[in-house]
């Protein structure tokens, strides 16, 4: 495939831009060819000061599934530590407790995402700690502006009021690919694919000293909170409480559910951080948007995340391969082979539309933990 161009403007021109470099747009700009000029532009730095993805950190099996394809082995000072292979689940609301054994993998999101951009050749240019303010299609290219977060304050106080509007740090480049793999609020989904809506939620997130004499992973179901679920991970001398909540009144909601928990033996020490972020929760079809023309959305961005656990890694991973294969092949309509080389994504995640009633429906969900299905009987000592 050829170089792009100079463009008339001046600006660095690309043969594909990256927007974001979780584990899809990692994987994507790891496995393009070099023969394409590649540019991805990520909020994260190696600096002390970086953005960090608000996550719970479990690597679920499809995830590492995901992994094992590419023969990738995970550096140890990735994971953390209790690894725990029981999940205690709870329905507050009706009063229902279960142990189910699950094998996720507790490990360190900021360290995994770090890791995934380590592996990414050095022909690809990779700006850290920039964050993108616009993608737009100008003729047969797209020109993107974004712009370095992370000024020392020294640099900051140097500009004047009007600068600081319109800064002048702002970069532009073009390219004739555009890659959005920046998550549930993806700048390209919203500017390209205005009319592509997908069901979101906030996801809020408190770390706390842990003061549990036993470390546990919890999966909590409250009807009065969410329609979603919550969850809670103890990670290195930490104790993580987190939900995916309806916009409105995200915060309430999250108070009320730590209220919920005290009152069943939860123990909440001081409060280390606290972190949000929107989650994507697709419904149907509608809820996929993986290409048009030279655009493309990769995981979360595109609506591929599992609509019953909220587990994105794995299908973030495959998604990003499935588009360099494509990219890679100098395709005649690479936005239609990409949608098909995803149609097993959809698929799966479809399938997991069909899970959901047995996990969000309230009387189906007493019907599934009152049988027993699949618990474990867990010892106290």
């Amino acid at each position: 495939m050829k170089q792009a161009a100079p463009n008339n403007q001046g600006y660095d021109a690309y043969d594909v831009a990256i927007i974001g470099l979780g584990p899809a747009g990692a994987t994507l700009a790891r496995l393009l060819d070099p023969k394409l000029k590649t540019i991805a532009i990520d909020k994260k730095s190696d600096g002390t000061v970086s953005f960090c993805k608000p996550c719970g950190g479990l690597l679920a099996p499809d995830a590492q599934k995901a992994l094992s394809k590419f023969n990738l082995t995970l550096p140890k000072d990735v994971l953390v530590d209790p690894q725990i292979f029981a999940v205690k689940t709870m329905d507050t609301a009706q009063n229902l407790l279960r142990y189910y054994q699950r094998f996720y993998m507790n490990f360190d999101r900021h360290k995994f995402d770090m890791w995934l951009i380590s592996l990414i050749p050095d022909h690809v240019t990779i700006a850290t700690g920039a964050r993108c303010h616009s993608v737009a299609k100008v003729g047969e290219l797209y020109e993107i502006a974004y712009s370095r977060q992370h000024l020392s304050s020294g640099q900051e106080e140097g500009l004047r009021r009007d600068e600081r509007a319109t800064p002048p740090y702002v970069e532009h480049i073009t390219a004739r690919y555009v890659v959005g793999a920046d998550g549930a609020n993806s700048v390209l989904r919203r500017q390209l694919f205005p009319q592509r809506k997908i069901r979101q939620y906030v996801s809020v997130q408190q770390w706390f000293v842990e003061e549990h004499p036993v470390p546990f992973y919890s999966c909590v179901f409250d009807h009065r909170v969410t329609d979603s679920y919550c969850w809670s991970i103890s990670k290195d001398g930490c104790f993580i409480l987190g939900g995916a909540f309806p916009i409105d009144k995200s915060k309430e909601r999250f108070a009320l559910l730590k209220d919920a928990l005290q009152k069943n033996g939860f123990a909440f020490g001081d409060v280390l951080k606290t972190e949000a972020c929107l989650v994507s929760r697709p419904q149907g079809l509608r809820g996929f948007c993986a290409a048009q023309g030279g655009a493309f959305l990769v995981g979360e961005a595109a609506g591929f995340i599992s609509p019953s656990s909220l587990e994105g890694i794995s299908y973030a991973l495959n998604s990003g391969h499935a588009l360099a294969t494509v990219l890679n092949g100098n395709r005649q309509n690479p936005a239609r082979d990409y949608r098909l080389k995803t149609v097993p994504i959809r698929i799966k995640l479809l399938l997991k539309s069909l899970k959901s009633p047995f996990m969000y429906n309230r009387f189906l969900r007493k019907l599934v933990m009152k049988s027993g299905l699949s618990s474990v009987k867990v010892m106290h000592t």
